[in-house]
């Protein structure tokens, strides 16, 4: 386990990284106002009300509550702004931190959020698609994260992170070594899970977000490399 604490790669085109921290601020204000200080039933109301259940979006289950707040296609962005606990909220929000600037800079505001929410369906549909009858629900903006670390390693693969090696050792290594790792890690994880949908981590949602940010970013990579270089035409190879 680590935990990312800075990064070399400096804004070249945006001065502030205001999506970004609005992103930040939203799940920080949501958390405070609907997790913090709930009792555990009231969080299980939200959850089922906010976040995503398979079994509710494919009509394959019964209603976890007898009315749901919104229509059940709507949770595919509530639930990114839900989150199951402090730890949850914070590891999503650090790495957030570290990584999305330099996307936000490279995508522009409009299309970073479009990128980042694109992401957050993207994961949880996948996470659907393997358990459409589970009535367990998706809460957290992992899957969302997931897309940002994956546009990240397509746009800087050779940027150095700082990271908390088990939470413990600081070392400093390569972008495509650590979060090339990290996905592998929950591809691993999903595996040795996968027979057990409850298990309480939607790893599914991470690899969905991440080869969501990861696949758009390929797609569009020299646009966004000459937007991030426009006069030198600098174009990374790999």
């Amino acid at each position: 386990m680590f935990v990312p604490l800075h990064d070399s790669t400096p804004l070249k085109v945006i001065r502030f990284q205001a999506v970004t921290i609005l992103i930040i601020a939203l799940n920080v204000a949501m958390y405070l106002t609907t997790g913090a200080f709930n009792s555990e039933a009231v969080l299980d109301q939200i959850a089922s009300g906010w976040g995503v259940v398979p079994g509710e979006l494919t009509h394959s289950a019964a209603p976890v509550l007898n009315h749901n707040p919104i229509p059940e296609p709507f949770t595919l962005i509530t639930y990114m702004f839900l989150h199951a606990g402090w730890w949850h909220l914070i590891s999503n929000m650090l790495f957030l931190w570290v990584f999305a600037d330099n996307i936000e800079d490279a995508y522009g505001h409009a299309a970073f959020a479009f990128l980042y929410l694109m992401s957050g369906v993207v994961a949880a549909l996948l996470y659907v698609m393997l358990g459409p009858g589970s009535r367990m629900p998706l809460v957290g903006a992992s899957g969302a994260v997931s897309g940002i670390l994956g546009a990240y390693v397509v746009l800087f693969p050779r940027a150095r992170v700082w990271i908390l090696l088990f939470l413990r050792i600081p070392i400093r290594i390569g972008a495509f070594w650590v979060l090339g790792g990290w996905f592998l890690l929950q591809v691993y994880s999903w595996w040795i899970a996968r027979a057990d949908p409850e298990s309480g981590i939607a790893w599914a949602a991470h690899i969905g977000g991440f080869l969501a940010g990861a696949g758009l970013t390929y797609a569009i990579r020299r646009r966004l490399w000459m937007q991030l270089e426009p006069k030198s035409g600098y174009l990374p190879k790999g």
